[in-house]
């Protein structure tokens, strides 16, 4: 447990279901279904999430899926409109990404796709557009599952 910002705690670990559902509508991000969440947020390297003390309520977020070894991509980076501007975003991305360099063999590759508000954020913290050497590629598959 980490103190942020005055007002707020980092705490290792995802969200619940229904907290990450809300920060995912809230933040405008893709909406997701209870089945995808439950699955998602259980099947991560690493999570965290920012409580704001007051309310108790839970106001970020981020996430890591990798193989333990050398390759990791972080998602999920969240916060609540009304607690931007406080540097939490930054203070979840920041120890997302010092578990990695302290949890694992050195050379690690970490990635991420980031949204035009989140990019200043991101290259900030070092993350750099790979292209032309690397496209970005992307797919979602069909649910024909009925």
């Amino acid at each position: 447990m980490t103190t942020v910002h005055p007002g707020y705690t980092l705490l290792d670990g995802p969200p619940d279901v229904a907290d990450y559902l809300r920060l995912r509508r809230e933040t405008g991000m893709s909406p997701k279904t209870e089945e995808q969440a439950e699955a998602g947020i259980h099947g991560v390297w690493a999570a965290l999430r920012v409580r704001h003390d007051a309310s108790g309520e839970t106001v970020g977020m981020g996430r890591v899926i990798g193989d333990g070894g050398w390759y990791f991509h972080v998602i999920d980076m969240a916060v609540l409109p009304e607690h931007q501007g406080q540097g939490l975003g930054g203070a979840v991305l920041d120890r997302l990404l010092e578990t990695i360099r302290t949890s694992t063999p050195p050379g690690a590759y970490v990635s991420l796709m980031a949204d035009r508000p989140g990019q200043a954020l991101h290259a900030g913290r070092g993350f750099t557009d790979p292209a032309p050497m690397t496209k970005g590629m992307t797919m979602w598959l069909d649910d024909s599952r009925g």
